[in-house]
């Protein structure tokens, strides 16, 4: 796969030369999501295959343009899984890839137990703004010596060089699966989900909108079939079908995807936002998406009073800011990162910060 990394090098030296911003795009799934596009298209799909899997090992190392779908395929026929559960938003046609996948740094109902993308990712190659290849961490759980940048670069959208490879911890595949439910007002969903997340219960993705909360418990079938005489409530027969939508954001709650939504990360203990509008709770908590007629700025202080912050999703006017703006010494650290790895400024500029 020689050929697709000499044909980046050459795009990234031309760039580099013209001053012309890139575009790093796989899939293209995830388009909409941060401030505006900018700079020409640099397609990652060519360079694509997994470069090494070992099942017992646990790790799966793939380059940036495979396709999530290939993935699955290959974990699932070792019962084995991306334990975060990353969106794929594919309904529109495109095809979601690892490398956006860690780029983008989103996570699914899963990452209440397993964790985020981040706690996944353990060694990443990258190019650079000179064509140069850089390798970062490595194939296995414990390999991290110095500053961790496999890790920084999840969640960077693209702006601080081209994400080559990847190598992803997984998990196996849990013996059971169940989902229930339970009508609860919010501010009781949430004193729930606080109670049962401080016991031994195997709850591995929590919902609540609409009056209802919605649990899923996994694992042994054992501490499964405990949990559920003991939590009460009602199964939910198509448990699959309410995760995967609620993965994928085709649950009802995000049907209109031209309104502004907004995701909010609080402690799991906040109590409920007064807000005007609609919200529906993940992650123990500590996740709030929210649709409703409040401006950005009463929006991210009701985030910033509850000891959070607030990022417009999705959809909504972006020149608001899309991700919650940062402390001054933070955005300089940010800036300071951005020219260590990209001095030119070419890759995907303005992506996550209008200016950076």
């Amino acid at each position: 796969m020689t050929e697709p990394l000499q044909v980046f090098r050459e795009r990234i030296a031309a760039a580099t030369k013209s001053g012309t911003p890139l575009q790093i795009r796989g899939g293209g799934t995830k388009d909409w999501y941060g401030q505006e596009l900018r700079g020409e298209v640099l397609d990652t799909r060519p360079y694509t295959g997994i470069v090494d899997y070992e099942p017992t090992e646990l790790v799966i190392t793939a380059r940036c343009g495979t396709s999530l779908s290939e993935i699955d395929a290959a974990l699932a026929a070792n019962n084995q899984v991306l334990a975060f559960e990353p969106p794929r938003f594919t309904l529109s046609g495109g095809t979601s890839t690892v490398g956006g996948m860690v780029a983008a740094g989103l996570s699914g109902p899963g990452r209440q137990f397993s964790g985020s993308v981040r706690d996944f990712v353990l060694g990443a190659d990258l190019m650079d703004a000179q064509g140069q290849v850089l390798h970062f961490g490595g194939q296995v759980m414990k390999n991290v010596a110095g500053y961790d940048v496999s890790r920084l670069l999840t969640g960077s959208l693209g702006t601080l060089g081209l994400i080559l490879q990847v190598s992803l911890k997984v998990l196996p595949q849990p013996f059971a699966s169940r989902t229930r439910v339970f009508e609860v007002d919010e501010a009781n969903a949430i004193r729930l989900l606080n109670e049962w997340g401080g016991q031994p219960l195997p709850i591995s993705a929590s919902a609540w909108v609409n009056g209802v909360l919605t649990i899923r418990l996994s694992g042994a079938q054992a501490a499964v079939d405990a949990a559920e005489k003991k939590l009460g409530g009602t199964e939910l027969t198509n448990g699959d079908d309410f995760w995967h939508d609620l993965r994928e954001q085709s649950h009802a709650f995000f049907a209109d995807v031209d309104a502004p939504l907004w995701r909010v990360s609080l402690p799991s203990v906040a109590q409920p936002l007064a807000l005007n509008g609609v919200q529906l709770i993940e992650w123990g908590g500590a996740q709030r998406w929210y649709r409703g007629g409040d401006d950005a700025s009463a929006i991210r202080a009701a985030a910033m009073a509850a000891g959070g912050h607030a990022s417009l999703y999705r959809g909504g006017d972006k020149r608001v800011g899309v991700f919650h703006p940062l402390a001054p010494a933070v955005a300089k650290i940010h800036r300071n990162l951005k020219a260590s790895f990209d001095p030119s400024g070419i890759f995907n500029p303005g992506r996550m910060y209008p200016d950076f």
